[in-house]
């Protein structure tokens, strides 16, 4: 009776679990690769997993490691990849799989980052990766990957930084709002929203004025001057021309 639940339960068990359960390391390797190749990624990274204990220190062990972190990868676990990718390097800096195990661990870190409304600490370490990346392969096959990558993550940075300081501006806090807007721009003066960051100063400084006492308000309108003068001198032909334009032609007659 025992002898046949037992026979039982084996004969319901798959092909994969079989090898999988077993210690044949060339029936596992061989069915990790079928899997990979047929697509099933979340089997193959569990049968790469399994047998790498089992071809440490073996001619497959750098094969197992970096078809493990592929296979995570291929099915969009990026962060499980990433490690695997990083540990692989770590032990096998100079495989043949060790650029391209580079390149994926630097696009599981591109993968794993935020909209630029949320926090953009991964942003940083995937930049840094990036350069790190195109320093050590500079003719590299993926180096326009890598800078369509670097354009998106520093456009993101670009995007929080100015809309960090525009939110002054919409609370109608103008005075902040100017200072913030400058302050974006001193620490990075290729901002890509330079245009927007000027513009939204000099209005910051318009609407300050503006809404100032009359005792006050030449003072600041000067600073509005500059700040038109500035703003005409980088974009004479600026969408934000005409509205500055008018705004500057009333004051003037003021």
């Amino acid at each position: 009776m025992l002898l046949a639940a037992i026979l039982a339960m084996v004969g319901c068990k798959s092909q994969y679990e079989l090898i999988r359960e077993g210690n044949d390391v060339d029936a596992k390797y061989n069915l990790a690769f079928e899997c990979f190749n047929a697509g099933k990624y979340t089997k193959a990274a569990d049968l790469f997993e399994n047998m790498s204990v089992l071809t440490n220190g073996t001619a497959r062990e750098d094969t197992v490691l970096y078809y493990w972190g592929l296979s995570n990868y291929r099915n969009s676990d990026y962060i499980t990849a990433e490690t695997n990718f990083k540990n692989f390097l770590e032990k096998f800096p100079r495989s043949p799989f060790s650029e391209s195990a580079e390149f994926l661990r630097v696009d599981c870190l591109y993968k794993a980052t935020y909209r630029w409304e949320l926090d953009q600490m991964p942003t940083y370490t995937a930049i840094s990766a990036l350069y790190e990346y195109r320093a050590a392969h500079p003719g590299s096959v993926h180096s326009a990957a890598c800078a369509r990558m670097l354009e998106d993550l520093e456009w993101r940075l670009d995007k929080k930084a100015f809309e960090n300081a525009r939110i002054y501006y919409k609370m109608e806090d103008y005075k902040a709002a100017r200072v913030a807007l400058r302050n974006v721009l001193k620490d990075d003066a290729d901002n890509q929203f330079r245009e927007d960051i000027l513009y939204y100063t000099a209005m910051s400084s318009y609407k300050y004025a503006d809404l100032s006492v009359p005792a006050k308000q030449r003072e600041r309108f000067l600073v509005f001057e500059d700040d038109y003068l500035n703003f005409i001198g980088e974009y004479p032909e600026s969408k934000y021309r005409a509205e500055l334009d008018r705004l500057h032609e009333k004051v003037i007659k003021k």
